[in-house]
This record gives structure tokens, C-alpha cells and sequence, in this order.
């Protein structure tokens, strides 16, 4: 599907991202796996979460929703246990479903299968599958294992003591998940810390998890989990498009609304407000153990700056369009420390700057990441997503401050988290 989108002359009004990805996953697979019944609101009906869903209805839950999965309830398998799926479970193109889930198979004692599209399957899982195996999962896949399809045989795991050898949030909550069925405590530390819904939640249903700076510590299980109503905030990965597209604009004041305002997740705040955005953090609350906030911003001059080191874990999946973002500061850009993004649903460094390229930005490449020169402007032109999402709704607003129209092939990409996204820039386009 191809979308066309032009200059806008001014953006204004309120935006409500849909839910938080991250935490839909966990929402719906740890309830799930846990006793009792549980109600999920502003669930993302995405294509990706709705993987996850598909997954867990398989291995044994019944997951339920009378207003086009909105609204989820879920039947946890509880004291009965997953069991051993008929067919071969499909992650799609969502990487958070194969790794979270291969934590819970890996404590399971039964086979199964996990398998996704091209794109996934292409994607690394030896990260994972080393210290699960050393758990004691026996675990097969494509390339000695570092690759889809998995065939895992779970069970009789034990405790251990692992280093993660990147900041990882799926790897360490797919470690968390199988350390909860081990035999003995498990150490888990990382590098730098990631976002941390996992432990938050599985906190809240009852697991003891101990998280000391880097270091987590889980005891196993002395009881099922229970299960745990969720309000999911809105989703600050899906906000990053609407606050670099006001910071950029030169006529503009939006508000992100019920925004997941966790620390671990707002380095694109910090990117932006190191960069010059006129940011403004209002109406802080907690909703569901999360904090949350409304986020106003309006047009501002940018300015260059450096991003690397720890800061990266928290705004992995917002760099493309920070490098969106940097085209219009005075001064250059660096960004470091981010050789994940090679690995995402595509090479998001070579296809990020590939495209923006096109629109007449001026980026060089590093095996870690990129120098963007600020121009202050970008011109319309014929772009495509690489099926990547993220790059997709980049692209998208790309076209609502670059000169000209705008064609971006591969539009529909966005539904894997952001299915109202083009109807948001529409709208907004035509406010005031």
C-alpha cells in the first residue's frame, strides 16, 4: 500500500497513541500463564501483539474481546498448566512474542515450535538460546541455533547466574520468565539497564523479584501466578513520532496524551529536550503500577548533540526518527552504541539513512550508528518502509515538513503498532 502525504501548513490538537506495545505483550502472556481472570484495557490491536495472542490461545488460554481486542480478557491456564500446542506456533514479524514466549516454553515440560516471517526469522536468537540452554532447555534452531524456527523442550531448568552480554528487555524478560520455574535463585545482570515491564508487572502477580541497579534477582515461583488487571498507557514509542513532528514543524503545538512516562523508557525526552524541543511534562499520574503523563510540544529550533552510551536502551526504537529530528538542527548529530538497530525489522541504520537520503539528508554511516548534518529542510519524494513500521511512520512525518509531496511505499507496515497512524496525521492536518 502506497500513502501520499503532504507539507502540512500547521499541526495542531491532541493526540492519543495507542497503547503501549512492550506492555501489551506482557499483559496478555503473563495472564495467560497465571491463575485466575484478568481484563486488559487499551490493549494495542496491532499485528504484532495480536501474534502474541494467537500464541498463548494455543498453548492453552482463552482470550476473549467484544470490541475489536480494545478490551481483552484473559483466562489464565493457572494451576493447570500451559500444554503442548497442536501446531507450530507463529510470531509473525514480532520479535518480543518469539523471545518472551521461548523463556515460557523453555520451563515447559513439552515440545513446541516457534517459527515467524522472513524478516524474523533472519533475526538473532542465540542471545536467548545460549542461557536457556545453559537453564537446561534444550533448544534447536536454524545455524546452530541462532536462528528461527525454534524447536524448544522445556523443563527440569535450574537456576543460574548470567551476564547479558547487550541491554536486551526481551532477552531479560524471557530470562525472568524461565527463572520463575527454575530450580534455585537466578542472577541476571546487563550492561546498562532496559525498560523494565516485566518486572513491574510479574511484581504485581506475585513473583519475587529483587532489581538492585543492573542486577535483577528472581526466586522461583512458590505459587501460580495471579492474574492481574492492566490499564495499558499509551504507548511513548507511537508518541515519539508526534513529538519530533511538533519540535520540527515550524508552525505547531501538540499534546500527546496518557503517555507510559517509565524512566527506562524516556530517553527520546531527553534526547529531544538535549537537542533545544520545547517539551512540556503535564498531568502526571500512575495508572496500573506505571507512570504516566500528558507531553505538549511546539515548534522549536533545534540544535545538534551526541547520543550513545546508556542513554540507548531507553530510545533504541525512537532513533530513526531522531535522526528525522536531526536533519532540521543547526550543527551535526552523532548517534553511537546503537549496533541493535541492525538488527531490528530491518537494518534501521542503511535503511533509515537510504531513505531520508532520498529527501535530500545529508547522513553519514557508522557500524554503530550515524552522523546526521543538519540541513533544515527535506524535500518530497518516493520513499519506501522496507516493511518496517517504525521507518514507515519516520517516513510519514518526514512528509508532513519536507517541501512537496511525499510518497511512501509500504504504508500499511504501520499496523503492526500504530494501525490509526496515517488517520492521526490526517487529522492533525486538518486542525485549525
Amino acid at each position: 500500500m502506497e500513502r501520499v502525504v503532504v507539507q502540512a501548513e500547521k499541526l495542531e490538537g491532541d493526540i492519543f497513541p495507542p497503547g503501549d506495545k512492550s506492555i501489551s505483550h506482557r499483559a496478555v502472556m503473563f495472564n495467560a500463564a497465571a491463575e485466575g481472570t484478568a481484563t486488559i484495557y487499551n490493549f494495542l490491536n496491532g499485528e504484532d501483539c495480536t501474534s502474541t495472542v494467537s500464541c498463548m490461545e494455543a498453548l492453552g488460554a482463552k482470550v476473549s474481546s467484544s470490541d475489536g481486542y480494545k478490551t481483552v480478557v484473559v483466562q489464565g491456564a493457572g494451576g493447570a498448566g500451559l500444554h503442548e500446542p497442536d501446531d507450530v506456533l507463529q510470531a509473525n514479524n514480532s520479535g518480543t512474542t518469539m523471545r518472551l514466549i521461548s523463556g515460557l516454553l523453555a520451563a515447559q515440560p513439552f515440545l513446541s515450535i516457534i517459527t515467524g516471517d522472513a524478516s524474523l526469522r533472519s533475526r538473532p536468537m542465540d542471545r536467548l538460546v545460549k542461557p536457556l540452554t545453559l537453564m537446561g532447555a534444550q533448544i534447536l534452531g536454524r545455524k546452530g541455533g541462532a536462528t528461527a524456527p525454534l524447536a524448544i523442550r522445556g523443563g527440569g531448568l535450574r537456576g543460574m547466574e548470567y551476564n547479558t552480554p547487550v541491554a536486551s528487555a526481551q532477552v531479560k524478560s524471557a530470562l525472568i520468565l524461565a527463572a520463575l520455574y527454575a530450580s534455585g535463585d537466578s542472577v541476571i545482570t546487563e550492561p546498562s539497564p532496559s525498560r523494565d515491564h516485566t518486572e513491574r508487572l510479574l511484581r504485581a502477580m506475585g513473583a519475587r523479584i529483587d532489581s538492585q541497579g543492573n542486577t535483577i534477582r528472581i526466586s522461583p515461583l512458590s505459587a501460580p501466578l495471579k492474574s492481574q488487571d492492566v490499564r495499558v498507557p499509551a504507548d511513548i514509542s507511537s508518541a515519539a513520532f508526534w513529538l519530533v513532528a511538533g519540535a520540527i514543524h515550524p508552525n505547531s503545538r501538540v499534546t500527546v496524551r496518557g503517555v507510559g512516562a517509565n524512566p527506562t523508557r524516556t530517553g527520546i525526552i531527553d534526547a529531544l529536550r538535549s537537542m533545544g524541543a520545547d517539551l512540556v511534562i503535564d498531568n502526571q499520574r500512575e495508572e496500573g503500577g506505571e507512570p504516566v503523563a500528558d507531553i505538549i510540544v511546539t515548534s522549536s529550533d533545534l540544535y545538534g548533540t551526541v547520543i550513545e552510551g546508556d542513554i540507548i536502551p531507553s530510545l533504541i526504537d525512537e532513533l530513526p526518527v531522531i535522526a528525522l529530528a536531526a536533519c532540521f538542527a543547526k550543527g551535526d548529530t552523532i548517534i553511537r552504541d546503537a549496533a541493535e538497530l541492525r538488527v531490528k525489522e530491518s537494518d534501521r541504520i542503511a535503511t533509515t539513512i537510504e531513505e531520508l537520503s532520498k529527501m535530500g539528508a545529508r547522513i553519514d554511516e557508522l557500524p554503530d550508528g550515524m552522523i546526521v548534518h543538519g540541513t533544515g529542510g527535506l524535500r518530497g519524494a518516493l520513499v519506501r518502509s522496507h516493511d518496517d513500521h517504525r521507518l514507515a511512520m519516520t517516513l510519514g512525518i518526514a512528509g508532513v515538513v519536507a517541501r512537496g509531496e511525499t510518497t511512501v511505499q509500504g504504508a500499511d507496515s504501520v499496523d503492526v503498532s500504530y494501525p490509526g497512524f496515517w488517520q492521526d496525521i490526517a487529522r492533525l492536518q486538518n486542525i485549525g
